[in-house]
């Protein structure tokens, strides 16, 4: 376990949700300075400048991502490190790709022997009635001048300051813009709220939780999987632990996902 320092302040310090999950990628990580490869920083840079801080040799691979030294502006499939690394982190950045095989096997070639996987992501399978409409009665009050459903990167989009493709907003100018547009566009739908999720992830491509943890299991040698919170950064003064009760209680499902892995190839 990291006994790395707390995430540091920088562009990412309004962040409630890159905070949330800071401790538990320090916890997998390798004693500093290690090479971490995160997938889909976004343009923020998502948990580089914290690996940075920490001491790590950490590099952000986005297309839109910052300008800088620890940036590539490349999708991860044409990215080439000139060296194998300890760690790759994917935060919400696998649920749009194409090809979860194609992707995930690049994650493995790209690790050394007995290299890391952190990856934290959502499973949109288990956003059911109950929890969509447990968050929507968290949400805030909408900025003025806020245009509702207008998310830059179309719809769900949560973008955990990740992005790579599609992905989910805390982060964003609006970070719960996502969920706002899914209440009103269910609404206007009249459909019942399976119906018009399946169709939304149908015309959006996105794979399940358990697909992607299925494919994870193809490459890679699990270490841990949690399932956890995931609304609480977007809701109105929620705390992840007040969503962990919300699930404790069967009042919602847990729809993120913490998973370990390590590279097969470890001697």
């Amino acid at each position: 376990m990291s006994d790395d320092p707390d995430p540091p302040e920088g562009p990412t310090e309004g962040s409630r949700w890159l905070a949330a999950q800071w401790p538990f990628l320090r916890a997998h990580l390798p004693p500093a300075p290690a090479r971490v490869l995160e997938i889909g920083c976004g343009p923020l840079g998502g948990f580089v400048p914290f690996l940075l801080a920490a001491g790590h040799d950490a590099v952000g691979v986005d297309p839109h991502g910052p300008e800088g030294a620890a940036y590539r502006q490349v999708e991860f499939e044409d990215h080439h490190p000139p060296e194998p690394v300890d760690v790759v982190v994917a935060c919400t950045s696998l649920h749009h790709v194409a090809d979860l095989d194609r992707v995930i096997g690049r994650v493995a070639d790209t690790l050394v022997p007995g290299g890391v996987v952190v990856v934290i992501e959502w499973a949109r399978e288990r956003f059911d009635e109950p929890t969509a409409r447990w968050g929507f009665d968290r949400l805030p009050e909408p900025e003025a001048g806020h245009q509702h459903g207008q998310h830059e990167h179309g719809q769900h989009e949560h973008e955990h300051e990740q992005g790579e493709g599609h992905q989910h907003g805390h982060g964003d100018q609006d970070p719960c813009a996502w969920l706002r547009h899914h209440q009103e566009a269910w609404l206007a739908s009249g459909r019942p709220w399976e119906s018009y999720l399946a169709e939304w992830a149908r015309e959006e491509g996105l794979h399940a939780g358990e697909d992607i943890v299925a494919a994870l299991d193809r490459h890679l040698e699990r270490t841990g999987l949690d399932r956890t919170p995931y609304l609480f950064a977007d809701l109105a003064g929620i705390t992840e632990a007040e969503e962990r009760q919300a699930i404790d209680a069967g009042l919602v499902r847990a729809t993120g996902i913490r998973y370990v892995g390590r590279s097969r190839a470890a001697p």
